[in-house]
């Protein structure tokens, strides 16, 4: 029954074509009846090491080669098929099999070429991911057996004798081994199904519109059969990405890099004027595996507070791809978010947002953490590099040795360690900013914080913008009132210290400095909080904060209140405020004071301290109280 129904009989055809037309129309029936279930035998079957992409176009291929040519008699199993098996399908099959199992049959079988446009398998969910992980570890005759078995329904003996047929020596054992890979509650995910397929522009950035449309219309016209069988596809389902299995690689030609000297021609200097730097830039394996994981977030991906953990709309720019103590690292960047790649094990993918940066915001990335060291990638107009101890402004920086950008290691940590962290005090490249210095600081995450200092406001002028922190005041301010920081976790931009006033002290007791601290995230979110410095304290005293606009240019005027016993031991109320306050409410339990305040200072004597409420009048008659 199998000869004569692959082979057909002359009854119906002329004598020239009997031999030949039948069963090409025969197979291509059955091709185009059955092609979904052969394009996903073909996926699972070949290669784990290859990027969706390229994996879906390559199993469209191998299905489509599969159909015979007119001049050749299809090929036929040389056993008989299963009872309610179509035989001319089991034929087809079979050349789908010899071909997906063939060494490398991406590379020996050209797929279709489809220019400007990434083809993917739907998202699955957590079950999808497993499965994908445990084919990935198999090799290609298990994983055409878990295909013969799971999504053709082949018992083990029949998809060992369809292994066999197809040249794998040992069928018994890769039908054994693909046993113990299990389907999850659906054998046929549409997570593994290339004719079910999301489209995505490729090379968006570099692309005209009326290109990408003609691209299109191209597409389109590319093969009618995958078209019918595309758009017979369910849609979709909307899920979380899949982690990127061990040993995925997407294509490393979607990475977009720059001109080594762009940053010196261009207005937008931040991370996309970032050229790549690195031993290992050119690694095509290292990059995929770091786009992979990238567009296929898994367990191992860490996003930093408020970052999406999405894959990247647009082909992301490479910054670095190197060796870092003796682990690779690769650092890209989507015009929104930095993403860093450590290989390996113990390795995984950290997010961060850095959209919005700028010369110093720009100015370094973390490449490598180990323990409390950390090494950086400096920015490509960082001429010199140096580092300082926070606590320490009277000691000289020390010069930090950067090759290719790369510096050596360095103790980590952010101001909010009163004990003293080390800072990075970087240069500028002239043809940037001529003497140009800025502070940085190590919060634990991928970018650090810029440190910047707004000296105590002048009665005569408007209030001052944020300045370097690299003077003397500001290394002294920074020095005394760092560890108040209202934040110091990663994802915070910038870090601004405000001294907003300076109060004689009742008993000549010496002076108080009240600085706002305030920090500014990349997300936009921010917090403030205010603090005295007082003469014989050992550090800040925080008194008050919270989250909100104080002390940012939003909201430029802030009041502050903290309880201080003189040398002689008698009790104040402290109370400052910043310039425009022009009077000082203090309100205790039976007690108050409501004072001018010319130099926007308060000093209240009472004998025992007690809860109390502190108001501010500003200079147009609005009330303000403290930030908490």
């Amino acid at each position: 029954m199998a000869g004569r129904t692959v082979g057909g009989t002359a009854g119906a055809a002329s004598p020239a074509q009997g031999a030949a037309a039948r069963p090409v129309a025969q197979a291509e029936a059955a091709l185009v009846r059955h092609y979904r279930r052969l394009a996903r035998l073909a996926y699972l079957a070949l290669p784990a090491d290859r990027d969706r992409h390229s994996r879906v176009l390559a199993a469209h291929a191998t299905a489509q080669r599969a159909l015979p040519s007119r001049w050749a008699r299809p090929a036929r199993p040389a056993g008989p098929p299963a009872a309610d098996e179509d035989p001319v399908y089991a034929a087809l099959r079979l050349r789908v099999l010899r071909a997906a199992l063939r060494p490398h049959p991406a590379r020996r079988l050209p797929a279709p070429r489809i220019w400007g446009l990434r083809l993917f398998t739907p998202h699955g969910g957590e079950e999808d991911a497993a499965l994908d992980h445990a084919l990935a570890a198999l090799d290609a005759p298990a994983r055409a057996a878990f295909a013969l078995r799971a999504v053709e329904g082949l018992a083990p003996e029949q998809a060992a004798e369809a292994l066999r047929q197809a040249g794998v020596e040992h069928p018994e054992e890769a039908v054994a081994a693909a046993a113990d890979v299990t389907a999850g509650a659906d054998p046929e995910p549409p997570a593994f199904d290339p004719c079910a397929v999301r489209v995505q522009p490729a090379d968006l950035l570099r692309r005209r519109r009326a290109w990408t449309a003609a691209l299109l219309v191209g597409l389109l016209g590319l093969s009618t059969t995958a078209a019918v069988v595309a758009d017979s596809a369910p849609a979709a389902p909307a899920a979380r990405p899949l982690p990127a299995p061990p040993g995925a690689a997407a294509d490393p030609a979607r990475l977009t890099r720059v001109a080594p000297d762009l940053w010196q021609h261009t207005a937008r200097v931040d991370f996309t004027a970032w050229p790549a730097r690195g031993d290992r830039r050119d690694d095509g394996a290292l990059l995929g595996r770091a786009l992979a994981a990238w567009e296929r977030p898994g367990p191992q991906t860490r996003a930093e507070p408020g970052v999406d953990a999405a894959p990247p709309a647009t082909p992301p720019g490479l910054l670095f791809a190197g060796t870092v103590d003796g682990a690779a690292v690769v650092v890209l960047f989507d015009g929104r978010r930095l993403a860093r790649y450590t290989d390996g094990r113990d390795g995984g993918l950290d997010l961060a947002r850095a959209d919005d940066s700028d010369v110093t915001t720009a100015g370094a990335v973390v490449l490598r953490r180990q323990g409390t060291a950390v090494r950086y990638l400096l920015a490509p107009w960082v001429d010199a590099a140096e580092t300082r101890r926070i606590d320490q402004p009277d000691s000289p920086a020390r010069p930090l040795d950067h090759t290719d950008g790369v510096t050596a290691a360095v103790p980590g940590g952010g101001p909010a360690d009163c004990h003293g962290a080390t800072v990075l005090q970087l240069h500028s490249s002239p043809v940037i900013a001529e003497k140009h210095a800025f502070l940085l600081a190590d919060l634990g995450g991928l970018v650090p914080a810029h440190l910047t200092y707004s000296p105590p406001p002048d009665r005569t002028q408007p209030a001052r913008e944020p300045r370097e922190a690299t003077g003397q005041d500001a290394l002294l301010a920074w020095a005394r009132a760092g560890c108040a920081v209202p934040d110091g976790t990663p994802g915070v931009k910038q870090l601004n210290l405000w001294a907003f006033a300076v109060q004689p002290l009742p008993q000549n007791a010496g002076s108080a400095a009240w600085v706002c601290l305030r920090a500014d995230r990349w997300t936009g979110e921010g917090s403030a909080a205010t603090a005295v410095l007082l003469p014989t304290a050992h550090g800040p005293q925080r008194t008050g904060g919270g989250p909100g606009r104080a002390c940012s240019r939003f909201e430029q005027d802030v009041v502050g209140w903290a309880w201080w016993r003189s040398p002689q031991g008698a009790e104040f109320l402290l109370a400052a405020g910043s310039r425009r306050v022009t009077r000082l409410t203090v309100k205790g339990p039976d007690w108050s004071a409501d004072r001018p305040a010319p130099d926007h200072t308060l000093a209240v004597e009472r004998p025992a301290r007690a809860a109390v409420q502190v108001e501010a009048a500003l200079d147009g008659g609005a009330r303000i109280s403290p930030p908490h």
